[in-house]
């Protein structure tokens, strides 16, 4: 009996040992239309030029999705150049493909790329001045992959939690487990981002265009709606544990100034949303309720 081939459309995703990237891969089970293909690093490391390249040429995919980077944002203080590999070109070399092959590539940037001074969401078009050197290598990335391929599709993102991988909302609930009282962060503000409504917002726009639909290619901005702090996150996550029965550790802000970290944070990355609800017809939850889904997520060990 001959093998039956597929004829859908294939996403094909890089970095899928992510959060994000294992998001997607959940979204597989849920789309018709496309097929989605995750490689995680072990199967094509960005980094490597001969495993991209075996990527492309094996599955033939009609979009791309660069799910993988460099995400240690205190080693990249002392890692500056592994950032750069990872956050710049690795992406630039897929988008150099995307290039090659005429496909449009999606690539997820980040809101460090702005120096976190003001008091007003960041626009897409606002000026960037990182105060980091992972910031400094995302920015970079940005950089190689609009001027790699014109189809390109940025999308900046921030504090990103799921119940997948490592993240504040883990760590909060480990922590949190075993101490009367905690202190976070109070004067850092920015916008959680739950993978799972990233990754089911990139999808929606991918199948989007496979169907034919054109948006303006460039960066946009995705994290989920409403600013707040670690503090105010932190606060949020043990006030739902306590609803729910469990222990509530003791909670207070902090100043940046009494939590010295290697690499400086922003101070303000909250991203201005506006143009990616308009562009793409985007109706992206408050983070407030990606937290309650996502706890539940965890409480009850099932998938998002």
């Amino acid at each position: 009996m001959s093998q039956e081939i597929s004829t859908k459309p294939r996403i094909l995703v890089f970095g899928g040992g992510g959060q994000l990237g294992r998001s997607l891969a959940e979204c597989a089970a849920k789309i018709t239309a496309a097929e989605i293909i995750v490689l995680d690093r072990a199967t094509a490391d960005i980094a490597d030029v001969a495993a991209v390249g075996r990527a492309f040429e094996s599955h033939q995919p009609a979009l791309v999705i660069n799910a993988a980077a460099y995400t240690a944002v205190d080693k990249a203080e002392s890692e500056e150049k592994l950032a750069f590999e990872g956050n710049a070109l690795g992406p630039h070399r897929l988008a150099l493909h995307c290039a090659a092959a005429g496909i449009p590539f999606f690539h997820i940037s980040t809101d460090y790329v702005f120096s976190g001074e003001g008091d007003t969401p960041w626009r897409e078009n606002d000026p960037t001045s990182p105060v980091n050197a992972y910031g400094r290598s995302k920015l970079a990335g940005e950089w190689a992959v609009l001027a790699a391929h014109a189809d390109s599709y940025i999308f900046r993102t921030s504090w990103v939690f799921s119940p997948r991988g490592n993240n504040f909302v883990k760590t909060m609930l480990r922590l949190g487990a075993d101490r009367d009282s905690l202190n976070i962060v109070g004067d850092q503000h920015g916008c959680p981002t739950y993978a799972p409504d990233l990754a089911d917002a990139l999808v929606k726009i991918a199948l989007q265009m496979l169907a034919g639909h054109r948006f303006r290619p460039g960066i946009h901005h995705f994290s989920n709606q409403g600013p707040t702090t670690w503090f105010g996150f932190a606060s949020a996550i043990f006030d739902w544990v306590e609803k729910s029965g469990g222990r509530r550790p003791t909670v207070s802000a902090i100043p940046t100034s009494a939590y010295p970290t290697p690499a400086s944070r922003p101070a303000w990355s909250v991203l201005d949303l506006s143009g990616t609800i308009a562009e793409f017809g985007l109706e992206i939850p408050f983070w407030t309720d990606a937290l309650d889904r996502c706890l539940t997520c965890l409480q009850q060990d099932v998938k998002p």
